[in-house]
C-alpha cells in the first residue's frame, strides 16, 4: 500500500494577496482557480510535484459552522495561530532571501535547531505559519 499526501489546505483571508505569495514569491504552480458564491479556492503547488498541492480556501466556508464558530476561526487566523505547513528545500538560504526581499513576514531567520533541522518561519499574508526545513 502506498500513501502519499495530496493535499493540504490553508486558510486565505485574501485571495489575491495569497495568489501573488504563493505564485511569484515562493514560486508554486496554480492549479486551480474557483470562485463560488462570492468565495475563492486557489489550488498550488510546487513545479514538477503536480500530485502533491495547496489549497488556499476561504476561511469557515462550511455551512454548518455557526457564526461564533467562525468569529473564533476568524480571531486565530489574525492571531496568526490556525494554519500552518512545513516545507522543503535545497537551498534555505537562497529562499530565505527572496522571501525576505519580498517583505514577507519572517518569524525565525535559518536556524541549525537542536533536533538536528535546519530551518526558517514565516508568515504568509493571511498570517498561517510557514515553516521551510532545509533538504541535506
Amino acid at each position: 500500500m502506498n500513501i502519499t499526501i495530496h493535499y493540504a489546505f490553508l486558510p486565505h483571508t485574501d485571495a489575491d494577496a495569497a495568489l501573488t505569495f504563493y505564485r511569484d514569491t515562493l514560486g508554486f504552480e496554480v492549479r486551480n482557480d474557483v470562485g463560488y458564491d462570492g468565495m475563492r479556492w486557489l489550488t498550488v503547488g510546487p513545479p514538477g510535484q503536480p500530485g502533491t498541492s495547496i489549497v488556499l480556501h476561504p476561511p469557515a466556508a462550511d455551512p454548518g459552522i455557526t457564526d461564533a464558530e467562525r468569529q473564533t476561526i476568524l480571531e486565530l487566523i489574525a492571531k496568526g495561530s490556525y494554519g500552518a505547513i512545513t516545507l522543503a528545500t535545497d537551498d534555505l538560504d537562497g529562499l530565505f532571501d527572496r522571501l525576505q526581499a519580498s517583505d514577507a513576514d519572517v518569524v525565525q531567520e535559518p536556524t541549525e535547531q537542536p533536533y538536528g533541522v535546519r530551518d526558517c518561519a514565516f508568515r504568509d499574508p493571511t498570517g498561517n505559519l510557514i515553516r521551510i526545513n532545509e533538504l541535506r
